[in-house]
């Protein structure tokens, strides 16, 4: 992938993710995770620090191997036990139903195919169980949407396949999920970049066979 892709863009990424600004977005989309939860885009672990007491085990995956090393200190002073389970978040290799719930920030946004990744996340997540999103997207104004969809081009070529102009709530609702609630509105940065996407989703219990 060379050099900027394995060793710079993690450590932009690294430095972006984990400011103030972001912190407290942050605590606010982990809270009522508990039990088992699986994180695609773990990178260098900025989630650590802010999941509740009740979360046990993190399955994490992530792309970016350098993140394993970048997160060691936030690794270290964690209570959570974390095991690494791959690289793609397309394809998870966990059970089906092995999960009670799912975490994914600034992640969706740079999957190649979202929707394969929220069918496997749907598969891994129990029914009933919850995937908590925080994610950067498509802005609600339209003047903004066409300066979004003018930058995507650049915007994936410089950042890792990054786009700033999906709809996440669209997504998560056309792999199946019930949206229980989502906060979009502009956080601190460049307008293009910073219009997040904050909430909560559910994976549907199937109704019984008749």
């Amino acid at each position: 992938m060379g050099i900027y892709a394995d060793q710079v863009l993690p450590r932009l990424v690294d430095k972006a993710c984990s400011s103030a600004s972001v912190a407290r977005w942050r605590t606010r989309v982990v809270q009522g995770l508990a039990g088992v939860v699986v994180e695609p885009g773990f990178g260098s672990g900025t989630n650590l620090p802010f999941l509740p007491p009740e979360v046990t085990r993190v399955y994490a995956i992530d792309p970016a191997e350098l993140g394993q090393k970048l997160a060691a200190d936030r690794l270290a002073a964690s209570p959570v036990e974390v095991e690494f389970i791959g690289l793609d978040g397309q394809l998870i290799s966990l059970e089906d139903d092995s999960c009670d719930a799912g975490l994914v920030t600034f992640s969706l946004c740079t999957i190649p195919d979202p929707a394969v990744a929220l069918a496997e996340l749907r598969r891994v997540i129990k029914p009933g169980g919850a995937l908590h999103f925080l994610e950067h997207g498509l802005a609600d104004d339209e003047s903004m949407q066409r300066w979004q969809f003018r930058i995507d081009p650049f915007q994936k070529r410089l950042f890792g396949g990054c786009h700033v102009s999906r709809d996440h709530a669209a997504l998560l609702e056309d792999a199946g999920f019930d949206l229980d609630w989502i906060e979009r509105e502009y956080a601190h940065g460049p307008k293009a970049w910073s219009f997040f996407h904050m909430g909560k989703a559910t994976n549907p219990v199937d109704p019984p066979m008749t």
